[in-house]
C-alpha cells in the first residue's frame, strides 16, 4: 500500500484487527486503480456517504470511477463512510479518514465529491468531512482546502446541504465531472483563490454554487425570493442532460470487492429515463428523457465485465426494464452466450403491463431468482391517481406467467399514504396478496415453496414531482396504517415488510427543506446522528431534539400542503421539466385522470423546449 501522507501504517493495521469486516477499508481489489499523483494532476475523492457494501453496489460510482481514472491527469480514489467501530477508532487514534487506494487523507484531495442518493445519509457527509480533516461549513474553508462538490438525485433540492457543499452538480455526470476537473486544474494553474474558483465552476452547465445566491423569507417562514447576489451566475442553473448515452463510456473493468456487496454482480444500464409519468416518482422526472443503449454495445460491455470479474449474474438496470425496446432480443442473446458459463440474467424494475413472459422464460433457463413487481397501490382508483396505468388483471397475468415458468418467489412493492388514500385502498393491497396466494394453491401443478413478500414504503412527497405540493401523513396516521396492514396480511404464504415510519417523516422534512434545515442536520450530527439509514443506529429522539433546539417545526416541512403560489426551496434549479406541467399533473391526479406514456405522444413536460434533448 502506497502512502505519502504520514499516516502510520502499523497503527492502521492494528486498528483493522479490531473492527468488523476489515475488508471494507483495505482497498487493493481486482480492478482498483492505484496511481501516485504527479505534478499538475487533479485528485478526486469519490465519496459515498454510506458503507462500503452499498458503495460497491452503486452504478454511478463504477461509471465515474472508470471515466475519471481514464482521463489523463486525473486520479480518482474512493472514500466510504466507516462503520461506527472504525469511526470511533479513527477518532481515538487521531487518524484522518482516508481513501481506499492510497490511504490519502480526505483533506489532501483537490476535489471531494459526494454522491447524494438518500437524504438520511446527510449526517454521514458531515461525519466524513470532519473525520477527513475538511472544514464542515463551506464558509470556514481556506484557499488550500478541497473544493467540496455533490451530485446525485438528492441534490435536486440543494438547499438543506447548502451550508456544507461548495458546489452542486445536477444531471448526467459523465462529461460534466471531467469539465469540473479541468476547471479546477485551470484555476490552480492561474493561482485563483477559492471564490474565484467557485465563480469559474458556476459557468459549467449543471453547477449551482449556493454562495452566489441569497434567500429572503416571509414572516410565516415561507420563501419570499431566491436571487443571485452576483451578476455572472445563471438565474436558474439548468440540469445537465446528455442527449445520448450510447456513446458515453461504461465500465468494462469494474472493481470486484473482497467482501460481498449488496448487489454482487455485473450491471448493465440498458436505458436511462422513463416515459411512464408516475406522479410520485422523482427519478422518473429527474432522468428524463428516455435514452437507450444498443443491444450490440450492451453485449460488448457484458463480455468485458464477465472477463474482468468472473461474476455469475448479470443485472439489467433501468427505471423500467420492460420498457426497453429490445428487451427480448437482449435477454435471448445474453442467455445464448453466457448460459454455458452458468451466468444468469436478472430482470429488476419490471412494469406490470410489459410483455415480459419471453424475457422471463429466457432468464429462468439458468436461474430463477424471483419476480419483483411494483403495483404501488391496491386499488384501480388510487393507481389512476398516481398514474400507474395497470389493472388487477395485469398483475394476475404476470403472476400466472411466473408460476407457469416455475417462479414461486413473488415480491410486491406498494406505497402507503399516497394522496387521497383511504382504508379501502389498503384493503386492495391485502386482496391482491390474497388472490395470488389462493390462485397458487388452486393449481394442480405448481412450483414449490410459495413466498409472497409484500413491502410497503411510506409516501414521501419529493421535489420536482406532481406531488411536491402534497402533505405527508403524520406519524400517528402512518403507524396506524402499518398496524392495520400487519393484522390484515396474515395470509398463507405471505410475509409483510414495512419501512420505519419515523425515518419516512424525517426524509420528507429534509427532502423539502430550505436552508434553515442545515441547522437541524448540523445539530443532529453534533448530538450523535450518523448512519441514520441503519435501524440499529437511527435515533428519532436525536432528530426531534435538533428541531427543537433550532426552533424549527418538522411538520412545517413534512405534513404541510403547499399552495401553487408558494416559492419552493428547489425552484432555483431548472431540471427541464416545467412547473406548469407538474401542476397540470397534480390537478389530473385530484380527478383520478391518467396521462398517457410519452412515447405515445408528447405531453409537454418542458423538455421539448430544450433543443436536441427530447425527441
Amino acid at each position: 500500500m502506497n502512502n505519502l501522507s504520514g499516516i502510520d501504517e502499523r497503527l492502521i493495521e492494528s486498528i483493522l484487527d479490531k473492527v468488523d469486516r476489515p475488508a471494507r477499508y483495505i482497498g487493493g481489489e481486482l480492478g482498483a486503480v492505484n496511481r501516485q499523483k504527479n505534478e499538475g494532476d487533479i485528485s478526486f475523492a469519490f465519496c459515498f456517504p454510506d458503507t462500503y457494501e452499498l458503495a460497491m453496489s452503486h452504478l454511478g460510482m463504477k461509471i465515474l470511477y472508470e471515466i475519471l481514472n481514464d482521463t489523463p491527469g486525473v486520479i480518482c480514489e474512493r472514500v466510504c463512510m466507516p462503520w461506527k467501530d472504525m469511526y470511533v477508532l479513527l477518532k481515538e487514534n487521531n487518524i484522518p479518514l482516508f481513501s481506499l487506494e492510497n490511504r490519502t487523507p480526505l483533506n489532501e484531495f483537490d476535489i471531494v465529491g459526494f454522491t447524494f442518493q438518500y437524504e438520511m445519509n446527510f449526517t454521514n457527509v458531515l461525519a466524513m468531512l470532519e473525520l477527513g480533516g475538511v472544514e464542515i461549513l463551506s464558509r470556514d474553508r481556506k484557499d488550500n482546502s478541497p473544493i467540496v462538490i455533490a451530485g446525485g438525485p438528492s441534490c435536486c433540492n440543494p438547499e438543506p446541504m447548502s451550508s456544507f457543499i461548495d458546489a452542486f452538480f445536477m444531471g448526467d455526470g459523465e462529461r460534466g465531472n471531467i469539465e469540473i476537473c479541468e476547471c479546477i486544474r485551470s484555476a490552480k494553474q492561474k493561482g485563483f483563490g477559492r471564490r474565484e474558483t467557485l465563480l469559474l465552476l458556476s459557468q459549467i452547465q449543471g453547477i449551482y454554487v449556493p454562495e452566489f445566491y441569497s434567500v429572503n423569507y416571509n414572516n410565516d417562514g415561507t420563501i419570499k425570493e431566491v436571487v443571485p447576489n452576483i451578476d455572472s451566475v445563471p438565474q436558474n442553473p439548468r440540469r445537465r442532460i446528455e442527449k445520448s448515452i450510447e456513446d458515453l463510456p461504461f465500465p468494462k473493468k469494474p472493481i470486484v470487492p473482497f467482501t460481498q456487496a449488496v448487489h454482487d454482480r455485473m450491471v448493465l444500464e440498458i436505458m436511462r429515463g422513463c416515459t411512464q409519468g408516475c406522479r410520485f416518482c422523482q427519478a422518473g422526472m429527474l432522468y428524463r428523457p428516455v435514452r437507450e443503449r444498443s443491444v450490440e454495445s450492451l453485449m460488448e460491455y457484458a463480455r468485458a465485465q464477465e472477463k474482468a470479474t468472473g461474476y455469475e449474474e448479470i443485472s439489467l438496470s433501468s427505471l423500467s426494464s420492460g420498457d426497453y425496446s429490445h428487451i427480448d432480443e437482449l435477454v435471448e442473446k445474453l442467455i445464448a452466450e453466457f448460459s454455458k458459463k452458468r451466468v444468469s440474467v436478472s430482470l429488476p424494475s419490471l412494469r406490470l403491463d410489459s410483455q415480459i413472459k419471453g424475457a422471463l422464460e429466457e432468464a429462468s433457463k439458468v436461474k430463477k431468482s424471483g419476480l419483483t413487481l411494483a403495483p404501488e397501490a391496491g386499488t384501480q382508483r388510487l393507481r389512476d391517481v398516481i398514474n400507474k396505468r395497470i389493472t388487477n388483471y395485469d398483475i394476475m397475468q404476470r403472476v400466472k406467467e411466473a408460476f407457469e415458468i416455475g417462479y414461486s418467489n413473488i415480491k410486491l412493492y406498494f406505497m402507503m399514504g399516497l394522496p387521497t388514500e383511504t382504508y379501502e385502498d389498503l384493503d386492495g393491497i391485502v386482496n391482491i396478496a390474497k388472490c395470488i396466494s389462493e390462485y397458487y394453491y388452486s393449481l394442480h401443478k405448481r412450483p414449490k415453496g410459495l413466498r409472497i413478500t409484500v413491502s410497503t414504503s411510506t409516501f414521501v412527497p419529493k421535489p420536482f414531482t406532481p406531488f411536491q405540493w402534497a402533505k405527508q401523513d403524520d406519524l400517528e396516521t402512518i403507524l396506524k396504517k402499518q398496524e392495520y396492514l400487519r393484522n390484515s396480511l396474515r395470509i398463507k404464504g405471505v410475509q409483510y415488510n414495512w419501512h420505519e415510519a419515523e425515518l419516512s417523516v424525517l426524509e420528507a422534512a429534509i427532502a423539502r427543506g430550505d436552508r434553515n434545515m442545515g441547522r437541524v442536520i448540523y445539530g443532529a450530527y453534533k448530538n450523535g446522528a450518523m448512519l441514520d439509514s441503519w435501524r440499529e443506529h437511527f435515533s428519532y429522539d436525536i432528530w426531534k431534539k435538533a428541531f427543537l433546539d433550532n426552533n424549527i417545526n418538522m411538520d412545517f416541512y413534512s405534513s404541510r400542503e403547499r399552495e401553487y403560489d408558494e416559492i419552493l426551496p428547489w425552484d432555483i434549479i431548472d431540471i427541464g421539466v416545467s412547473r406548469d406541467y407538474l401542476m397540470r399533473e397534480n390537478e389530473r391526479a385530484k380527478k383520478a385522470q391518467t396521462t398517457r406514456d410519452c412515447r405515445q405522444g408528447c405531453m409537454g413536460c418542458g423538455l421539448q423546449n430544450i433543443e436536441g434533448v427530447c425527441v
